[in-house]
């Protein structure tokens, strides 16, 4: 296993993006509380849900420049992590 992430250099993007996320997830809360419209819910959760699959995909990228490049992971844990990234509802 590495000792520094593969996602340190991204690290304070990452968590913005992740904050925003959590915002746009009370919002979301917020809005059922309202009763607001489904379909305006339906929305915001397919627009936090993108939010979250950009940062695993950052995420994705950052673990193959750094840890899959420097040997200190292996391409068949690669492959996990992908699959269950893309893997259907």
């Amino acid at each position: 296993m590495t000792t520094t992430p593969g996602y340190v250099e991204d690290k304070e993007a990452i968590l913005k993006r992740l904050r925003r996320i959590e915002g746009q997830v009370r919002g979301l809360q917020r809005m059922v509380e309202d009763e607001r419209y489904c379909i305006d819910v339906v929305t915001q959760v397919a627009a936090a849900t993108t939010a979250l699959e950009r940062v695993a995909v950052e995420l994705v990228g950052d673990h193959v420049r750094h840890c899959v490049a420097s040997g200190e992971a292996s391409v068949e844990e690669l492959m996990g992590a992908v699959e269950r990234l893309v893997r259907t509802r």
